[in-house]
């Protein structure tokens, strides 16, 4: 693991290299690149505490964020307008039709980084090779589908823009365009969760909560960077997607690097300031609590590799600790959703050409996205270390709680941007780094199976929660957003989940260790 007490954190800090020095284990550099690699060096120390040795997995899984994100934004747009094309109708069968994707597909990205013969890096860049040569097939069968003719008899008898539905493509078109939504939205949830469930295997409570801010700058970095780029290229079309796989097979190459330091991977350092004798006494108590008596290789000797797959489901029933993660998951999984039915009906309906949604759109997350930078790269670090994971957990039920109020008092298309911009801001500056450092005290399998299920189904569970509320309201209040809004405020008890998860006092030693009281 990568903590370091606190006198050999002041020793190892990231200076400035001097003239000539060479890390150990680097490969030999030449001059202007050493100085290159110095002043990068340098500019990270003095955006985010880190330690030497902690520098090149930082520095990678940002990258690797960076890409990912870039590769997810830039397609983003053309996702939701091929989902809009086919009718607003179609969107809650559209996100039940995903959670059905990835009951199947998680536990296939558990087996991979299960596999003994297959390392756990090799495994997360294989997963990113594999999304990044699936959007390559969507490219040819985006071009291979054609869009049928409009039809303006629904618009010219009510004046909406509202689309009529998919009743005038061919199959084609939208069998194409059903499985471009649904695998986008695979794409997004394995990769991230993968990523982070490696990020966290080399990274510790104490070391995650001084560089979770700067890994979340990344991924910022790159849904700006996506978004810019979709909104000044929408006219390119399905032409997105050849960039979109050359920035996920960016991401598969920086992957590489997430790894332990190899003159630090075999020691494992006390993570806090207190002594070793203390540290080792948490460590057993939080052994008892969070993680299950078998080892890894214990846990793959007694499997055959079929019910490996669903090891995580296993692990997670088994855990209190997990099934709370993963109820608070599942309602702030149903209220994000609930938002985004929202943006989306009201884009569709006051927008008609379709290049002009998709610019909309990805404008809106490019907005959205320098707040989310400005607020990670200044706030996450010194909020996470002075008030603690309690602060960001309970930040974003709160938050969302207050803007559906806001919403069925004003419910325009300016309240949403403004709602849904300080919703992004809290949960991505807060409330994901700090639900990412949770998963720094359970075991491996936990991190590897158990997390990837949480982060990819119950994800999903609670979309698809979100869009049979949202219809059944949307459809029974005539279609009154306001009203809609106010009997949408019980989704909100995971506020209370996230306050009594951490009020649980027989498990108050684990939780002080990841910064919890």
């Amino acid at each position: 693991m990568m903590g370091l007490t606190r006198r050999e954190g002041r020793q190892r800090r990231v200076n400035p290299s001097p003239p000539g020095h060479r890390p150990e284990g680097r490969m030999a550099e030449t001059a202007p690149t050493h100085r290159l690699r110095a002043r990068a060096e340098a500019a990270v120390a003095s955006l985010v505490d880190v330690r030497l040795h902690e520098m090149p997995p930082l520095t990678s899984a940002a990258s690797t964020f960076f890409f990912i994100l870039s590769a997810y934004f830039v397609v983003l747009p053309l996702r939701d307008e091929g989902a809009i094309s086919l009718g607003l109708g179609a969107l809650p069968g559209l996100f039940a039709g995903s959670l059905v994707l990835t009951i199947l597909a998680a536990p296939v990205a558990s087996l991979a980084f299960s596999l003994p013969s297959v390392p756990k890096s090799r495994a997360l860049v294989l997963i990113h090779r594999f999304f990044s040569i699936s959007l390559l097939v969507f490219f040819v069968l985006w071009l291979a589908s054609k869009p049928g003719s409009p039809s303006t008899a629904q618009s010219s008898e009510d004046g909406s823009n509202k689309p009529a539905g998919w009743g005038n493509h061919s199959w084609l078109y939208i069998v194409v365009r059903i499985s471009f939504f649904l695998w986008v939205a695979l794409l997004n949830l394995i990769t991230i969760s993968s990523t982070w469930a490696r990020v966290i295997d080399v990274m510790d409570s104490e070391s995650g909560s001084r560089l979770f801010g700067f890994i979340g700058a990344g991924a910022t970095l790159g849904q700006l960077f996506g978004s810019l780029f979709a909104a000044s290229m929408a006219w390119m079309g399905p032409f997105l997607l050849l960039f979109s796989s050359l920035l996920m097979e960016l991401a598969a190459l920086s992957s590489k690097g997430i790894c332990i330091d190899a003159n630090h991977g075999s020691t494992e350092l006390p993570s806090t300031g207190a002594e070793p004798s203390q540290n080792t006494e948490l460590g057993d108590e939080m052994s008892s609590l969070v993680t299950s008596p078998r080892t890894p290789s214990q846990s793959q000797k007694t499997k055959p590799g079929i019910f490996v797959m669903f090891e995580g489901f296993w692990l997670i029933m088994r855990s209190p600790y997990l099934i709370y993660i993963s109820l608070f998951l599942w309602l702030s999984a149903a209220v994000s959703s609930f938002f985004y039915f929202q943006k989306v009906t009201i884009v569709a309906t006051t927008i008609s050409s379709p290049t002009a949604r998709r610019r909309t759109f990805a404008l809106i997350n490019s907005f959205i996205a320098v707040f989310i930078l400005a607020g990670q790269l200044t706030l996450t670090g010194h909020i996470l270390t002075v008030a603690g994971v309690t602060v960001a957990i309970c930040a974003s039920p709160f938050i969302a709680a207050s803007n559906l109020v806001a919403l069925a008092v004003w419910p325009t298309w300016v309240a949403v941007a403004v709602t849904e911009t300080i919703r992004k801001v809290t949960t991505y500056v807060l409330t994901r780094p700090g639900r990412e450092l949770l998963f720094t005290v359970v075991s491996q399998d936990e991190k590897y199976t158990a997390k990837v299920c949480i982060d990819v189904i119950v994800q999903r569970l609670g979309d698809a929660t979100a869009a049979g509320i949202y219809t059944l309201l949307f459809s029974s209040f005539e279609k009154k957003i306001s009203i809609v809004n106010l009997y949408a405020l019980p989704e909100h008890v995971h506020l209370k989940t996230a306050l009594h998860f951490f009020t649980r006092k027989p498990k108050d030693g684990m939780f002080k260790h990841v910064g919890l009281m």
